[in-house]
């Protein structure tokens, strides 16, 4: 039979376990991100290559670093946002896309 001891250390540790994997789990915007152009305008994109969608879980926090990051993950250099949180400027949703440079 296992001693007060050690289902105390145990159930300590599972306890523990939720609270240190949500430190854990931030999402931190990758550095990429910080060039990324934003859109909610189609026209903007319409010299560019559409390279995949952009789709960030309900639950997830920090949804907007999570949009950009998936985007640069992609290889975008622009994303179209399609959909965004109700009453939120947040983005939820888009198409990531590789824009022509300009020669400016």
């Amino acid at each position: 039979m296992p001693s007060r001891r050690l289902l105390l250390s145990v159930s300590l540790a599972l306890a523990l376990a939720p609270i240190l994997g949500a430190c854990v789990s931030t999402a931190a915007p990758a550095l990429a991100s910080y060039n990324l152009r934003m859109t909610t305008d189609p026209s903007d994109v319409s010299a560019c290559t559409a390279i995949g969608d952009i789709k960030v879980p309900g639950g997830a926090s920090n949804k907007d670093i999570q949009f950009r990051n998936q985007a640069v993950g992609l290889g975008a250099d622009t994303a179209l946002v399609t959909v965004t949180i109700f009453g939120d400027a947040t983005p939820v949703d888009g198409v990531a896309y590789r824009c022509p440079q300009s020669g400016s």
